[in-house]
């Protein structure tokens, strides 16, 4: 075991970067015929004989120059999907982002010597900052642990995005800028922004060449709760983020057109190793019901967030912590690999900072004082009025499974994951009888700077088991088999798009290749059946496994009558959450959760029962 330690530590962070492959181009057959079977759910005889022979003229014409060309831009990069995928999924996207695409999440401290008590906030916010400032040195200096899969070391790219980096908006398009350097690399911003009732402060985390003290900092958050809570509540500039992306790049420049200095001030901001949020709400939370402090996380109070920040770590008044992220620079690993770590140290030192109390004479926080004028006020309160209009729409529950977990379905010999995606699929038939077009993320990462490839989990596998588990005349084995079959189709489909051999990002390629040329937009993407299979972001249910760690995340539906469905996996429970809008009367998370809930039950009795 010492020796793997030594053995591990030894390994850097970034080390294999420049050794990972490229990510590939599936060829064009196989992955039309993927997607011709992908869309046979959503299809009768008629709508799918149709679409068979578009998807034949589209491979025999068009789609195959489109894929040549493909192939050719791929040859010049070692990830060929990279900026595009940027752009279109997230910087090109004019909606308000922090509401409609940032994810968010609680901490999950309040299970063990965090409950949610009032009075701790500050200095319970001292030592999970300090916590984080640990892992952000680990970073610099490449210690975090690669991520592997089976022993093969999977891209680490963006943890390079988790510090220091932040999303500028443009008129059309956003960018994202990243300061952070590892310490091989140069230097690297060393201070953190603080957002408290409307007002902005920033303080240095190094003095004297070493990281402060969990004393040090909660003397720094007291100076500055105490101010915004003796003192009137500053403008909010932190709102603005939430505004439509377009409004907010024209409120950004008349911003730094009044003052020079509003530039600098920005610039501090976008530049800090992350936003720290002092929220003045205690939102209910034990570990049976997580559902009011998730929602918080992502619908809190858009003047103590930088909507724009690849890291907002927010602190509740009763102690309770959470996060929200801006989903453009990186996916949600990122953020449950930092988080279980901060949760380990917490549960290490039993909440407690066991080190010196001694505080050395360290500069107090620097207020970030924007000049403002009538339109920009004005800016400000059309922000957070658009804001919390829309996020008063957004149901969110958030609960625990715990009559068994990942031991009991390991046991019975079927993928825990695999297990909760077929219980999404027979609730959802459950309650609208019919087939719910499904994104499952699939991660990429074993390439070049990959992300994630659509798995589309609505297979014709899964439907006719669902279709048997409500249908009365089947027996209990044909269901079982049913269900196994399912099974082994999700399986095989996982590993195969993980392996670079998914279909829809590489659609999406040959989508972005004709609009490029100013070419048509191929038949293929216009036939009705794509979309109502879920093609061009059209999902109604939009699904991610946030892991196998106590860490839990969310973010909001794809399509306004579809569901977010998110969940992590213990030894003992699953823990999902669901998110809907309110505004949609067919949609109801709660019911969908409670479905999923009596779905596992039944899968579970299914495997007991149908050897009889």
């Amino acid at each position: 075991m010492e020796n793997q330690l030594a053995k591990s530590t030894e390994e850097q962070t970034f080390q294999y970067q420049d050794s990972l492959p490229s990510l590939p181009v599936p060829s064009l057959e196989d992955s039309l015929k993927k997607y011709l079977e992908a869309v046979k759910p959503f299809a009768n005889k008629e709508e799918y004989k149709k679409t068979k022979e578009i998807v034949q003229k589209f491979q025999d014409g068009i789609g195959r120059k489109l894929h040549q060309k493909l192939l050719e831009r791929a040859k010049g990069k070692r990830n060929w999907l990279e900026e595009w995928w940027l752009n279109c999924a997230y910087l090109d996207v004019r909606l308000p982002s922090q509401l409609n695409v940032n994810f968010a999440g609680p901490a999950p401290y309040i299970e063990h010597y965090w409950p949610p008590k009032e009075g701790t906030q500050l200095e319970r916010g001292s030592i999970n900052l300090w916590h984080n400032l640990n892992y952000w040195q680990l970073l610099r200096k490449e210690k975090v642990p690669v991520d592997k899969s089976e022993n093969s070391p999977l891209d680490m790219n963006q943890f390079r995005m988790l510090f220091s980096t932040c999303r500028i908006p443009g008129i059309t398009r956003d960018s994202v800028i990243s300061y952070f350097r590892t310490e091989s690399e140069g230097r690297s911003p060393t201070h953190i922004a603080v957002l408290c009732r409307g007002r902005v402060f920033v303080f240095d985390i190094i003095h004297e060449g070493c990281l402060i003290t969990p004393p040090e900092i909660y003397r720094q958050l007291t100076y500055i709760h105490r101010k915004c809570h003796s003192e009137p509540d500053g403008p909010g500039i932190a709102a603005l983020t939430s505004e439509e992306r377009t409004q907010w790049a024209k409120a950004r420049e008349y911003l730094i057109s009044l003052d020079p200095d509003n530039l600098t001030m920005l610039e501090k901001i976008q530049s800090s190793l992350l936003v720290y949020s002092i929220e003045d709400s205690s939102p209910h939370v034990t570990p049976e019901d997580y559902s009011q402090v998730t929602t918080v996380t992502l619908t809190g109070d858009p003047t103590v967030r930088w909507g724009d920040k690849s890291y907002n770590l927010i602190s509740f008044s009763n102690g309770v912590f959470g996060c929200n992220c801006d989903h453009a620079p990186f996916d949600g690993m990122v953020m449950v690999n930092i988080s279980h770590y901060i949760n380990e140290k917490v549960f290490e030192n039993e909440g407690r900072w066991k080190g010196s109390e001694k505080v050395r004479d360290i500069s107090l926080p620097e207020e970030l004082v924007f000049t403002v004028d009538d339109k920009i006020l004005n800016d400000i309160n059309q922000a957070k009025a658009q804001f919390l209009k829309q996020a008063s729409d957004l149901q969110i529950v958030v609960y625990p499974f715990t009559s068994f977990g990942k031991n009991l379905t390991k046991k019975k010999l079927l993928h825990p994951d695999t297990f909760i995606q077929l219980a999404l699929q027979l609730a959802y038939y459950r309650l609208y009888g019919r087939p719910g077009s499904c994104y499952e993320t699939a991660t990429t990462r074993c390439f070049y700077h990959g992300r994630t490839e659509t798995m589309r989990s609505c297979t014709i596998e899964a439907l006719r088991w669902c279709q048997s588990m409500q249908d009365p005349s089947t027996g209990l084995l044909e269901r079982q088999q049913k269900m196994l079959q399912a099974f082994a189709k999700h399986n095989k489909m996982m590993k195969d798009f993980s392996a670079g051999k998914g279909f829809d990002r590489h659609l999406l390629g040959l989508l972005l290749i004709a609009k490029e040329e100013g070419l048509p937009v191929p038949e293929l993407f216009t036939d009705p059946l794509f979309s109502k299979s879920g093609g061009g972001g059209n999902f109604v249910l939009s699904t991610s496994l946030t892991g196998y760690f106590k860490i839990q995340g969310v973010a909001v539906p794809m399509v306004h009558n579809g569901y977010g469905f998110f969940y992590h996996i213990r030894d003992d429970r699953f823990v999902v959450a669901c998110s809907a809008w309110k505004s949609c009367p067919e949609t109801d998370a709660e019911k969908l959760v409670l479905l999923v809930f009596q779905a596992f039950h039944d899968m579970m009795q299914l495997m007991n029962t149908a050897h009889l």
